[in-house]
């Protein structure tokens, strides 16, 4: 039946035109945004796991830049432990040298003051970010040091790690305490014969000092001093030697963490992109179909809308 109310033609064609325009507008913003699932509507699961990695990701960055600040901290103790432990090796090499008949004591005192004054002066630079684990100047003990290490999501929910340094033992120099510093501190020395003295390295002027006596010599020091000198530092060299390996290998695992999140991040970047980006090539090709089909829908339209004027040459 032909009706010039009712043009079924027209209206199916202009139903078709209308899916393609609407597949057409999805697909350039596919292409303008480069994604194929960018808001809820167009997958409501892959939409939602995308946000949440996204934010997991957010929170990675914020881990990766504390272990860069940690890193810091870390290198910046090791390196004024590294100098420190040089510094009192020499310093025990130089009483090594007094013990030997006829040796300048006087002199080789000089050098050991002014050792000991770079001892105190690398303890104060040791510091990054306010932070400083060598040297103790607060009316407080130093703490443990906590840096953030970690970010967990499970399916519990997200939890932070942490990567802990104890700061109490890599503290060399305590104006707070002497007893606290491990160079400020009494630590017990022996000579050949067995007999035993007590020496603390520097002198901090600490608010509670040490009881035993300052590493000096002089002219009237005995040799079986300078022996208990030279076992009470080497002592202080070992203690340093295990704080600068415990501090090394935190370093190590900070370095460590530090790129396995690095390696997280871009394997969390490359899933989402999975989920949700689209695929340009598939794209340009629909794209390509659709304004064809576009095209073709136009034209049906028109014949359809055209087929109504066929109907006044039945009435001349």
């Amino acid at each position: 039946m032909t009706s010039i109310v009712t043009n079924a033609s027209a209206i199916s064609a202009l139903s078709t035109l209308r899916s393609i325009s609407s597949n057409m507008e999805t697909t350039q913003a596919h292409i303008s945004t480069g994604l194929k699932v960018g808001s809820a509507k167009d997958n409501a699961a892959y939409w939602s796991i995308a946000t949440t990695m996204k934010s997991d990701d957010r929170a990675l960055s914020s881990v990766q830049d504390a272990l860069g600040l940690a890193a810091a901290k870390t290198d910046t103790a090791y390196n004024g432990l590294d100098t420190t432990i040089d510094i009192v090796s020499t310093i025990k090499a130089k009483l090594t040298a007094a013990r030997e008949p006829g040796a300048d004591k006087d002199k080789i005192n000089k050098e050991l003051t002014e050792l000991k004054n770079q001892i105190i002066s690398t303890a104060q630079s040791s510091s990054f970010s306010g932070e400083n684990w060598l040297f103790n100047a607060s009316g407080a003990t130093a703490t443990a040091k906590t840096m953030v290490g970690s970010f967990t999501r499970s399916s519990t929910g997200v939890s932070i790690g942490t990567i802990t340094f104890d700061a109490t033992k890599s503290v060399i120099v305590d104006k707070n305490n002497a007893a606290n510093g491990a160079l400020t501190k009494n630590v017990a020395g022996k000579d050949g014969s067995g007999g035993t003295g007590t020496f603390f390295l520097v002198n901090a002027s600490s608010a509670t000092s040490a009881s035993g006596n300052e590493v000096t010599i002089s002219s009237g020091t005995t040799d079986a001093q300078v022996e208990q000198m030279v076992s009470a530092v080497d002592t202080m060299l070992q203690g340093l030697t295990d704080v600068a390996s415990t501090l090394g290998a935190v370093n190590s695992r900070i370095d460590t963490q530090n790129g396995f999140v690095k390696d997280l991040r871009d394997t969390i970047t490359k899933g989402v992109g999975r989920l949700v980006d689209a695929d340009m090539n598939e794209e340009s090709t629909k794209l390509k179909a659709l304004q064809t089909q576009q095209q073709l829908g136009i034209q049906a339209l028109s014949i359809a809308n055209s087929s109504a004027d066929s109907v006044l040459s039945l009435f001349r």
